[in-house]
């Protein structure tokens, strides 16, 4: 599947520090590179869209926020290898597609292709394979088939004429490395609240533990399906993208990303599916961005209070402008937007063009200013300090300078000249 164009990013003098991320598995901080000894390149996964409701910002803030960390990386130095997925078969996307009487892939195909045009006008880095799950329907069967004959899997019988089949927690638990609650420490009750809030099924009769997750759901009738080495079916979520990510890195990868609202079930799982089919963690870094909330509540498709990238450029706002407006905040933390929040964004880019429309030479200060800047946001993406520290440039009075001018563009996506 095809990605988006690459934007134009500006070499600077030397290289910036490895960035440190906060990994949610161990609540530290830890350096964002392939291994604890440290290596030349680093690898990412990010979770990807359900095709459906694109892309509203709460999509776009932590696409935003893992283009920073690229953004870094190839500052310091490092041979980048980003992976995101597409899933582009799911329960939500086929009744979201039931309900507006459209085919469920003409559905998918125009709101991939909606996505692709956001994260180009946010100049948003495409990930070198952006991958969606119907193109590997019969690899994430071949897992499947594995993980049935090494033990970590079951049948559980349905009304179809094929039995469903799932993760046994209990076996991966007591065989590998990995357990539950390795990346989100959270309680029994409150993994099994949220496995029922989304998409498990913890009342489901045969299973030998309510949190074992789907792997393979068996043909039903009106729905997708694939011929398989484990029958007809189609795959359970999480271990999508396990297979997607599993496909192209050779190794654990550095940071498995996406929004905190995957923390559990399915990061959770994906995590341990990984686990059981190679032995290896994952990741090394599990991190995940905050919720972006409008008129009070979560942004969400269910709740329908979505403010989207497209209508926004649509009304006229400068991509830029958004871009700065996600950036003001961290990408951990959880905001609500609001029409001030784009008002403020603008005036902060006018600022800072005005201040950059006629960069002068690198002068004494232009070196000491990349440091700066590239040290706050190696700490934790710390974007919004970022943005403050630039505002003291453009009120010093002293003229911009080409480096520093292409440092915003470069590390934070903003493009003044």
């Amino acid at each position: 599947m095809k990605s988006w164009s690459h934007p134009a990013v500006p070499a600077l003098p030397g290289n910036g520090p490895t960035p440190r991320l906060h990994d949610t598995a161990t609540q530290t901080l830890k350096p964002a590179n392939a291994s604890a000894s440290g290596t030349s390149s680093a690898s990412l996964y990010v979770c990807g869209i359900t095709p459906y409701d694109a892309t509203h910002l709460g999509h776009a803030a932590t696409y935003l926020g893992y283009d920073t960390l690229v953004r870094l990386w190839l500052d310091a130095g490092y041979d980048v290898r980003y992976v995101q997925n597409v899933t582009d078969v799911d329960d939500p996307l086929l009744v979201r597609a039931a309900s507006q009487g459209v085919d469920w892939q003409e559905l998918a195909n125009s709101q991939i292709d909606l996505f692709r045009s956001d994260m180009q006008a946010l100049s948003i880095i495409p990930p070198h394979h952006y991958v969606g799950v119907t193109e590997v329907i019969a690899e994430v069967a071949e897992a499947v088939s594995r993980l049935l004959d090494a033990g970590y899997a079951y049948r559980v019988p349905s009304d179809n004429a094929e039995p469903d089949i799932y993760f046994d927690t209990n076996a991966a638990e007591q065989n590998t490395a990995w357990h539950l609650g390795l990346e989100s420490g959270l309680d029994t009750q409150t993994m099994l609240a949220l496995s029922a809030e989304r998409g498990g099924d913890p009342e489901r009769q045969g299973k030998r533990n309510p949190l074992d997750p789907l792997l393979w759901r068996a043909e039903r009738s009106g729905e997708p399906t694939w011929q398989s080495v484990v029958g007809p079916g189609r795959p359970g979520w999480h271990i999508e993208c396990t297979v997607i990510a599993l496909n192209h890195h050779t190794q654990s990868i550095t940071v498995n990303g996406g929004g905190s609202d995957l923390v559990f079930p399915h990061h959770e799982f994906s995590a341990a599916h990984a686990t059981a089919l190679t032995g290896e963690p994952l990741a090394h870094i599990y991190s995940h961005t905050g919720m972006v909330a409008y008129q009070g509540e979560k942004m969400s498709k269910s709740l329908g209070n979505l403010v989207f990238v497209s209508r926004l450029i649509a009304d006229g706002a400068d991509p830029r402008a958004i871009r700065l407006a996600l950036l003001g905040h961290h990408y951990r933390s959880d905001w609500e937007w609001t029409d001030a929040t784009l008002t403020a964004a603008e005036e902060r880019l006018k600022s800072w063009a005005g201040w950059a429309a006629q960069p002068t030479e690198d002068d004494n200060h232009a070196q000491s200013h990349l440091t700066e800047l590239r040290d706050i946001l190696a700490n934790d993406l710390n974007t919004p300090t970022a943005l403050g520290l630039i505002d003291g440039w453009a009120a010093s009075g002293r003229p911009a300078s080409n480096t520093m001018v292409d440092a915003i563009d470069a590390l934070l996506g903003v493009r003044l000249r």
